[in-house]
């Protein structure tokens, strides 16, 4: 078998749900852990400089340790924690779609590792995100409760 038979999207599913199905084991276990993740598909907010985020390596691991761990979440499609970047030690909430982790490790063992690629995959939640919006626009009685909510 081939890795590019493994480029569908059953599979793909099929990983994200294991991704998934991990981080929570290790939150159920209080176990603090690292996530290697495709740095291009990570979203920060408040955004980081372009300096800061460029000096980034593709593949990017992050140590969810201390408050970094406590602040972590998982959802069907991401995984968020705070953290602080570069000398000034800047907070920012960091969102990572779970099919773009690439590795995870427990202490300096890896538990996990996805070899399926995410462009494709992040591009289409995205235009989902974007869809869904619109259609909530388009509805004139959403429209007037966003309008009223301002």
């Amino acid at each position: 078998m081939s890795l590019e038979s493994l480029e569908t999207p059953k599979y793909k599913e099929l990983m994200k749900e294991h991704i998934l199905a991990t981080i929570e084991y290790l939150f159920d276990a209080n176990q603090e852990f690292g996530v290697a993740c495709e740095i291009s598909a990570v979203k920060f907010s408040p955004d980081l400089s372009t300096e800061l985020k460029e000096s980034f390596p593709n593949i990017t691991l992050f140590m969810l340790a201390n408050y970094s761990f406590e602040s972590a979440s998982v959802d069907l499609h991401t995984l968020s924690f705070e953290a602080g970047f570069g000398a000034e030690n800047i907070g920012a909430l960091v969102t990572i779609p779970l099919i773009a982790i690439k590795q995870l490790f427990v202490s300096e063992y890896p538990i996990l590792i996805n070899i399926v690629s995410t462009d494709e995959d992040i591009e289409k939640e995205k235009q989902e995100e974007v869809d869904s919006m619109s259609a909530l626009l388009n509805n004139p009685e959403n429209a007037k409760l966003l309008k009223n909510k301002k």
